[in-house]
């Protein structure tokens, strides 16, 4: 069962809120990564590279958080639970949206060392429950 983000939770993700997402380690104990975020319906999309601990972790466990808190108004939260798909297809492209909503420029140009990166991949967070104070 999936849960429908409310008009101002997607009116904060639209904009450049940094976020945090929680996944699980081999050994049970939490991970967190703040991140940059992007949105597609109701899913919150998230750009990683192959190998980061996130992913691999996300691939063994696809239970996931990502807690939003806009910086400007710190007491106003939600968290989004549901479960993360994996795909590299758009990986590019995702990066590059995102480094322009929050940095104005491309990726490339940001991050002169992203060329030595691994391969991009689109974390995608379906929501299952959201619950906080947006």
């Amino acid at each position: 069962m999936s849960a429908e983000l409310s008009d101002k939770l997607k009116e904060i993700l639209d904009g450049p809120v940094f976020v945090t997402i929680a996944t699980i380690q081999p050994d049970g104990s939490p991970q967190l990564s703040p991140v940059w975020v992007a949105r597609d319906g109701d899913d919150v999309l998230i750009s990683t590279t192959v190998g980061r601990q996130k992913e691999k972790n996300l691939r063994r466990d696809p239970r996931v958080t990502v807690q939003v808190q806009p910086f400007d108004n710190p007491y106003t939260y939600a968290e989004i639970r549901g479960t993360a798909t994996l795909t590299t297809e758009g990986g590019q492209e995702l990066i590059d949206q995102l480094s322009q909503k929050y940095t104005g420029k491309p990726y490339a140009e940001f991050n002169p060392s992203s060329a030595d990166d691994a391969e991009r991949v689109v974390v995608r967070v379906a929501a299952r429950k959201v619950v906080g104070r947006v």
